[in-house]
């Protein structure tokens, strides 16, 4: 069984791996497409807030994932057969995601997961041990998505060019605007990251005494750094403004002073620094989801060895399985990420700060509500129709359909080829092995 455990491990390895260098290029592809980081920076950012999310907040959706995805209580009989099918799930994620990301491909590991489920229930318990209302569920999350996130997106950045882009004097309607943009930014990544951020404080607070409602601490947080962000933002505006009327001496030899990307625009530099910290938001909080999607059937496998029974409540996930896949989701960013980054960030449409920060926060926002209303929706799917939106916007001639078609095709085949290749996976191992 140890064989197996570490094989099991170094496959859960993998499929973070390529979760790394595929969906974590999401939340940094627009920042380094618009310029306002270079790619080692977004790499070492993403890594280290991916990372943080994965080992601190992983344990709750990778726990549900463990036992609410594939019905436990039609394995209980079988837990053998459950842990071979958890283990072709790993294998049939790992390889469409790996075949994806060598295309520049953004695609959803949330559906390819779904999808892999599906094909091993199939293969081992028939067709209606499938979740079909899932099924049916994330395709209709998959045409809603991205037209929600492209009219939100397009919503945004259709006010920040009219008020503040298209103005005669952007630094003073920049300076009017800042409070309202601090609010929106802290508020909606607020809501996703703050709640879990300021549980600890928040159960010892109550724990001295005062029952204090639970979203009491993440508001005045979120309001404190809203009045923060604003002040910071004036100084640094302030700062533009000068140097722009009197740029240092060593601007005049940018590549060899100055490597590193540079906003001239203090305008869009300052849209740059709101992009790059919604871009942390999204790294921390994607850490935190999706590590599931490659440790959970790892964790269940886990459970099954030492307690002999298949999990049908909640688990705990032992840390190391957390840190293994924080790890891998690094690894593969480091090493892969940079093909989808360049699709998200430089193969739809062409990028400034400004245009990024409203993708972004129309992807948040997306998130947002999707999850209060319990639909299944992807990062990838929303950040693309995001930029879409801002692309329609600007002008329509501007967007890349050629690389769109390819993204959509991929979206379209993910659950049915995750599906085929794990129920084909699962049929040998069937026989191999039970």
């Amino acid at each position: 069984m140890l064989i197996t455990l570490v094989a099991v491990a170094l496959l859960a390895f993998y499929v973070a791996w390529n979760l790394g260098a595929n969906d974590v290029a999401n939340a940094m592809g627009t920042s380094v497409g618009s310029k306002a980081v270079t790619l080692k920076q977004a790499l070492i950012i993403a890594g280290v807030l991916e990372f943080t999310g994965a080992v601190l907040f992983g344990h709750e959706v990778t726990q549900t994932l463990a036992t609410k995805i594939a019905n436990p209580a039609l394995f209980a009989a079988t837990p053998q057969m459950f842990v071979v099918g958890m283990v072709t799930v790993l294998i049939s994620c790992g390889v469409w995601l790996q075949i994806a990301t060598s295309r520049g491909l953004p695609v959803s590991s949330s559906h390819a997961v779904v999808g892999a489920i599906a094909g091993f229930s199939w293969v081992a318990l028939g067709v209606n041990a499938i979740d079909w209302s899932s099924i049916g569920l994330i395709s209709i999350g998959w045409v809603l998505t991205p037209l929600i996130s492209g009219a939100i997106a397009a919503l945004f950045y259709s006010q920040i060019k009219h008020w503040i882009l298209d103005q005669p004097n952007q630094l003073v309607q920049l300076q009017e605007w800042i409070p309202w943009l601090s609010t929106l930014l802290l508020g909606v990544f607020g809501v996703i990251v703050l709640p879990s951020l300021t549980e600890p404080l928040t159960n010892f607070v109550i724990e001295l005494g005062f029952p204090i409602p639970a979203y009491d601490i993440p508001l005045l947080t979120g309001a404190i750094a809203a009045v923060g962000l604003t002040i910071i933002s004036w100084r640094q505006l302030e700062l533009g403004e000068v140097e722009e009327k009197f740029p240092p001496q060593t601007q005049e030899l940018p590549s060899i002073q100055n490597p590193k990307p540079q906003i001239q625009n203090p305008v869009e530099r300052l849209f740059g620094r709101f992009q790059l910290l919604s871009a942390c938001f999204v790294a921390f909080a994607h850490g935190s989801n999706d590590v599931g999607n490659a440790i959970a059937p790892l964790a269940a496998i886990v459970y099954i060895n030492r307690t002999g029974s298949v999990p049908t409540d909640g688990i705990t996930i032992p840390i190391w399985i957390l840190i293994l896949g924080g790890a891998g989701i690094v690894g593969g960013l480091a090493v892969w990420g940079k093909k989808v980054i360049a699709t998200i960030g430089e193969n739809i449409i062409a990028l400034q700060p400004s245009s990024g920060f409203c993708a972004e926060l129309a992807t948040a926002t997306t998130i947002l509500i999707a999850s209060r209303l319990g639909l299944p929706v992807s990062t990838s799917h929303a950040l693309v129709g995001g930029v879409v939106g801002i692309g329609l916007v600007q002008n329509i001639k501007s967007i890349k359909f050629k690389t769109l078609q390819g993204i959509a095709a991929a979206w379209l085949i993910t659950i049915p080829v995750s599906a085929g290749l794990c129920a084909a996976i699962f049929s040998i191992a069937r026989i191999l092995f039970l």
